[in-house]
């Protein structure tokens, strides 16, 4: 199963892309992707409480299943002014 995965801010400088292809076992929630991530990129696990998942747009609880061809955007906290 493949699903696409956008960082944004601090996450993309982690994962030195704004995307990347990552390949999962089925089935998969939100939570077990963002671990699966820190456990790839682990200068992302400070921040690991704080980034919000989405899944195709829209923001997912932790329980929320991820299926093969999605679209999966890792959202830190961002400030601004």
């Amino acid at each position: 199963m493949m699903v696409r995965v956008l960082a944004f801010a601090g996450a993309r400088d982690v994962l030195g892309a704004p995307e990347l292809l990552l390949p999962l076992t089925t089935p998969c929630t939100a939570e077990a992707l963002l671990e699966q991530i820190c456990g790839l990129f682990p200068a992302l696990v400070p921040w690991r409480q704080s980034i919000r998942v989405a899944i195709n747009g829209s923001y997912a609880r932790p329980s929320d299943e991820i299926c093969s061809g999605d679209e999966v955007a890792l959202i830190p906290p961002v400030a601004g002014g």
